[in-house]
Order: structure tokens, then sequence, then C-alpha cells
């Protein structure tokens, strides 16, 4: 079966680049400009960030998820700190050490959490008893966030604002992962600044990549003080493109006239979908569709029937003769790609 016939429901990273942004690229090919991000197209984006969160933000871009989030984490945490983040989390799952490295050796402090989110009452007591100030011990220095979750969940901005606190009061910076903030955003239908800034976070991953960007994410510094020392960390770790002005393209039309929220938009609607059509025949998602991940536990002969007939998606474990599969819609999902997976699986 050739690619053009698969429909995806395996990740977000697997669908096109939405046309807008191929078309940003064509005009930000026309003719020359200044590199290494001093030029017009990059000066235009970050003020597209002030404006976007209202704040005088700086905004820095580079290609891929996990430079954004280690590139970030090492300017917050030391080499003897520890980085709070969940056991689900993409810097603990699939950054291959990046963060441990980026921060010449920070640990990361691993927690649960129903539903892939951590709660402001276990972070303090998991800080509170850390050994805080004792040489012996790594030193407690940031909490990581992610928005939306692994589990596909969002974490509200009073559960954002109560863990800001908690930083606040111990100390520590707040970083956000947000792969899927878009989907975030519109679930919550709040503006960005709510689960950001005001909330209490330092630093924020800004994803496009998985919403319709060729490959581009934003760290966003809402306290400046770090931001220089990002300039730095983003040249020393080999993400401080010649040609900038590309990545910067694609973020400048992807926040113009809320490109990234409808993009959004439909990968959620596609999301509660899929999840009310499960229900209606009987599966259950494991955790509250929020965003557009969820999981859903099938027989193995619907997931074999599935996957011969042209669907991808991951299968993340099996129990006897069920499989925990994982699901993620899309910019690009239909409705008719939702239909026919609904069919087939019934």
């Amino acid at each position: 079966m050739s690619e053009t016939s698969i429909i995806n429901f395996a990740s977000d990273n697997a669908a096109p680049v939405c046309p807008q942004l191929m078309e940003a690229l064509a005009r930000e090919n026309a003719g020359p400009a200044l590199g290494y991000g001093n030029d017009n197209t990059t000066r235009q984006m970050e003020e597209r960030f002030r404006d976007l969160f209202g704040c005088n933000v700086r905004a820095f871009p580079v290609s891929t998820g996990t430079a954004a989030n280690v590139l970030g984490l090492g300017t917050l945490a030391p080499p003897y700190g520890s980085i709070y983040c969940h056991t689900l989390s993409h810097i603990q799952e699939d950054e291959c050490g990046a963060p441990e490295f980026f921060s010449g050796g920070a640990k990361l402090a691993l927690l649960d959490g129903e539903d892939g989110k951590l709660t402001a009452e276990q972070l303090d007591k998991a800080i509170a008893t850390s050994g805080k100030g004792v040489v012996h011990h790594v030193q407690p220095a940031v909490i990581s966030l992610t928005q939306a979750t692994e589990a596909g969940t969002i974490y509200q901005p009073e559960e954002v604002r109560s863990i800001g606190d908690v930083a606040k009061h111990h100390g520590l910076s707040l970083h956000m992962d947000g792969a899927r903030f878009a989907n975030a955003v519109v679930s919550l239908g709040c503006e960005p600044a709510d689960i950001t800034w005001k909330a209490g976070v330092d630093v924020l991953s800004f994803g496009a990549t998985k919403n319709g960007a060729m490959a581009v994410e934003a760290v966003i510094y809402f306290n400046a003080d770090k931001a220089e020392e990002f300039e730095f960390r983003r040249k020393r770790g080999a993400h401080l493109f010649s040609k900038l002005r590309y990545l910067s393209a694609q973020l400048d039309v992807y926040l113009r006239d809320g490109l990234w929220l409808e993009n959004a938009s439909q990968a959620n609607r596609m999301a509660d979908r899929l999840a009310t059509g499960l229900r209606r025949t009987g599966y259950e998602p494991l955790h509250p569709v929020e965003a557009n991940i969820l999981f859903v536990s099938l027989p193995l002969d619907r997931i074999r029937k599935l996957e011969q007939s042209g669907f991808l998606f991951y299968v993340m474990g099996k129990n006897g003769e069920q499989g925990k599969v994982r699901l993620v819609t899309s910019w690009d999902t239909t409705e008719q790609d939702v239909d026919l997976f609904l069919s087939c699986l019934g």
C-alpha cells in the first residue's frame, strides 16, 4: 500500500505541512536577507509573539521540539539541579538524555500523576522533602509541565497557577513543554497568557511542527533575564540557523489571522468525533479526551483489521487479547477519515 493511501492516526508529526506555510516559505525565498535572525521577518515574528501574549517576550525559533525543550531547560537548571516532571513527559520518554546533556548533568525527578498530570500538592511535598540546601543532594531547580499532556489531557489555568505558586514559593523556575500548546488553548478557550506568564510560567516551548509547520518551534521567555544566555546556548547547540528567516516565516504566518488556532481546532474536533464514535461502539477512551490524542483498548483482531485496511496508529502495549492503542488527529484529519476508521472498527 502506498503512503498516500494510508490514513494517519499515528502522530500529528506525520501530517503534511499546511499550504499557507508552504506558501510562506516560497514568498520568503524571493531575494536575499541578512542571516542569523537579523532580518525583518524574524523581527516581525517576535512582535507577533509579543502581541499574542500581551507582554515583552523574547522568542527564539529552533527546528525541533527537543531543541526547544532542552535548550530552554539548560538556562533554568544548573548541573547539580533537578527538574520535576511527569513520568510520561516527553523530556523523560523521548529526548534521549538531552535534558541532562544540555543542562550539564541536571537530574530528572520523576513523579506519577493521574491522566498524565502533576498536582501542586504533590510537587510541594516532593520539593519540601528533597533536601534543599543539603550538599549531598541535587537541588530542586525547575518544574516542567506538558501542555497538552502525553495522555491528551489539559492543565486548567487554575492548575497551572497553583503549580506556579509552588514553584515561586520554593524558588524554582516553571517550564512548559507546549508541543501541543495550540490544542490546549483551543480546548480551554482561554488567552495564551492565562496558562503561561500570568500563571507563573517562565519559559515556554511553543510548538508548531505538530500543528501544520514544516520544522519549527519557538522558545518563549517571559522572564528576559535568561534570554541572553539562551542565545549562546542556541549557537553552541547548533540551532542558530544562518537562514533563520525560513523558520521565522513559518511562525509569522502561523500566528497571523489565527491559523495556529484554526489548525488545532480541526484536530481537536476530529479527536472529539473519534471519541464519541468509539463510545458508541462500546470502547471507552482510557483518559479524558481534551486535545487531539486519545488512548483506547481494542481487541487484537480489530487492531489487525484496522492495520490491514490502511490505518496508521501505534499499539502501545498488549494485555491478553487487548491492545492499548494511541490515536492522534491532525490539522488535516477529515470527518471521512474518522468515519472510515469507526466503520472499519465496527
